[in-house]
């Protein structure tokens, strides 16, 4: 988890759910849609699109749950009868697309998570390697009302690890590698997940034999394959093998030269930094509208200075800095399930020297093209409407991403008040 504060809904499974189940099923189409009936145009705001262009007061005009016009002001026409909505002093951008996080394997609990990523503005989220069962396959067919959508990798890859987790694969052969890809193959999972890492020595870890075989084979099957890394000379190895995506960058050392030779000649490998916590004090009472006061207050007293943290971030925030000048693809993700930590990895991008605009990019229009998300991600015309109303501008400081003041999912309005008397009332059950 790259969170020292974690998301209270691990605790919330007994949270009642308001809506049925069979309520829950607003459609079957992954991307766009909507049951909205007339247009709506939102006037005014700056509007931060995610291809790293801004339109300073924009109109936005949606229609059946898709941005039907984008434009500025006096360039875009309103149909006649739409409903106008005033965003003037606002800033608009799109909603966040996570291409790292691990949800629960039950419906409620999964549903809880998914509206409360929701609440802080996650219009997608793809759940990395630790699920069992078919929750996760059924609800991504799924939309949700107040919910983010996801996508699963269903049940990751790795040498056997004996007290952790059960749920990936353990395989210890190539043979072992083959089948678990594909009978991930046969379940149509959406990206497939390998750990490369001995946990700080308690394990073996996957040898270059073992992790090229599952490469192999998934590229057969047309699967991407995204890698937990820890060691610089296993992001090397990861390279050669063929590797798609990596889902941390290299956290025991700076990057080298020869590193940075093997990804100049893999230039379509796409990094997810998801970076550690900085190792400083922060101020989180931006979190109370979903944190109990009790666990809030027991998180602010945890942040706190952190030397070893601090060196831990230092090496890759550094090598997260190298990569993005040298023109690596970086996408975004948080791991764990905190529905807040969008939100403290972008500040900690930011701090680690990318600027906020292409921090934005990285989190909304990359990640949802990395998880072949076509309708997500931009603020454009044909695309979902998946936006979030903020009432500062996040360009100015990136810490203004969490002055939400709307989030709109297909068109719809999340219901944030009722996710925030649902979040806070089962704090104190």
């Amino acid at each position: 988890m790259r969170r020292t504060t974690r998301s209270p809904s691990v605790t919330l499974t007994r949270l009642a759910i308001l809506l049925p189940t069979a309520g829950l099923l607003a459609g079957c189409a992954p991307d766009g849609g909507g049951d909205g009936a007339g247009a709506v145009a939102f006037e005014g705001a700056r509007v931060i699109t995610g291809d790293g262009s801004v339109i300073e007061s924009a109109v936005l005009v949606v229609e059946d749950g898709q941005f039907a016009a984008v434009g500025a002001s006096g360039e875009v026409e309103v149909p006649a009868g739409a409903e106008r909505v005033d965003l003037g002093g606002k800033t608009v951008m799109p909603a966040l697309v996570n291409a790292h996080i691990h949800l629960a394997s039950e419906r409620d609990e999964r549903t809880t998570q998914l509206q409360h990523m929701a609440y802080y503005g996650a219009g997608a989220v793809v759940s990395l390697g630790t699920e069992s069962g078919n929750v996760g396959f059924e609800m991504r067919e799924e939309l949700v009302p107040d919910a983010a959508r996801s996508k699963t990798a269903g049940r990751g890859i790795t040498m056997p690890e004996p007290g952790r987790s059960d749920v990936p694969y353990w395989i210890e052969t190539e043979d072992e590698a083959r089948a678990a890809v594909r009978e991930l193959a046969e379940r149509q999972v959406d990206i497939v997940k390998i750990w490369v890492d001995d946990r700080g020595g308690q394990y073996e870890r996957l040898s270059p034999e073992l992790y090229g075989a599952i490469i192999d084979e998934a590229h057969q099957h047309g699967l991407m394959v995204t890698a937990h890394v820890f060691y610089l000379e296993d992001a090397k190895g990861l390279l050669e093998a063929g590797i798609d995506i990596f889902a941390h960058g290299v956290r025991d050392l700076d990057a080298d030269d020869e590193l940075m030779e093997l990804w100049a000649e893999r230039p379509e490998v796409v990094l997810v930094p998801n970076l550690p916590g900085p190792g400083v004090a922060l101020d989180l009472s931006w979190l109370g509208g979903t944190v109990p006061a009790d666990q809030l207050a027991e998180m602010q007293a945890a942040s706190a200075d952190n030397p070893a943290a601090q060196a831990s971030f230092g090496i890759q925030a550094r090598n997260l800095a190298r990569f993005a000048e040298a023109g690596v693809t970086i996408a975004f993700g948080t791991d764990g399930n905190a529905a807040w930590a969008p939100h403290q990895e972008m500040e900690d991008m930011v701090r680690s020297g990318m600027t906020a605009g292409d921090v934005i990019v990285a989190a909304t229009k990359t990640s949802a093209e990395l998880m072949n998300w076509n309708g997500l991600g931009e603020i454009a015309a044909g695309k979902s409407a998946d936006f979030i109303v903020l009432d500062a501008n996040p360009l100015d400081d990136i810490t203004n991403s969490r002055q939400i003041d709307a989030v709109y999912l297909r068109g719809a309005m999340v219901d944030r008040e009722g996710i925030s008397a649902r979040m806070l009332g089962a704090g104190t059950e």
